[in-house]
Parts: structure tokens; sequence; C-alpha cells
């Protein structure tokens, strides 16, 4: 079992920067993929950015590359999304999961999941 618990969402303007952070406990985080997922009101889950908990390897979802960067601290077992130019279209509850690969994230499918954080972006 993993155990994952989000952080660091909040109220923010256009053009603003917010960082959200994901506490992992439970079995080793280095056995897996950890990731960034959303879904917006009225729409469905949606793939944000994922990221190798061994090697660092990223990859992102065409919406925020460019403007996101997913990182992770092995020593605090703790994930991260900095979060930069946000847009109104960013609104949504962002949700920190933990699969087997890439493919779990892109498809909407990780093994784990948060409770998710809400980011509203408005003026």
């Amino acid at each position: 079992q993993v155990q994952l618990v989000e952080s660091g969402g909040g109220l923010v303007q256009p053009g603003g920067s917010l960082r959200l952070s994901c506490g992992v406990s439970g079995r080793a985080a280095s056995m897996y993929v950890m990731g960034w997922l959303r879904q917006a009101p009225g729409k469905e889950r949606e793939f944000v950015a994922a990221i190798t908990w061994g090697g660092g390897s990223t990859t992102y979802g065409m919406p925020v590359r460019g403007r996101f960067a997913i990182s992770r601290d092995k020593t605090k077992n703790t994930l991260y999304l900095e979060m930069n130019n946000l847009k109104t279209e960013d609104t949504a509850v962002y949700y920190c999961g933990a699969g087997d690969s890439f493919g779990a994230f892109t498809t909407v499918a990780p093994t784990y999941w948060g409770q998710g954080t809400q980011v509203t972006v408005s003026s």
C-alpha cells in the first residue's frame, strides 16, 4: 500500500504561480512512477505530469508543457508540482498518484490516489 497526501492548493490570479506537494508513505516509493492528474468541474480527469521516482525521468501533458515542472525529493519522500503562468483553465482538483509506469498516468489509471487539492485560478 502507498499513502499519498496532497497540499499547497489555493486561489491564485492568472499569470501567478503555485507549488503543490504530495507526501508519500507506505511501500518504498522507488518502486513506482509518481505523478499528477487533475479534474476540472464537468470534465474528465486529465493527465498533468509524471516522474520516475528512482531516475527522475519526466513526461508532461500537452496543456501544461513548458509551464509546469514535476520533481521529487527522495530524502523527504515528497513529490512536487511547480505551476507557473497559471491560466483560468488550470482550475481543477489536483490529485497525486502512484503507478507502475508512465502509461498508468497517460491513461489516467494510477494504482494509488491521494484525496486531491483544489487549485483555483481567478482574478
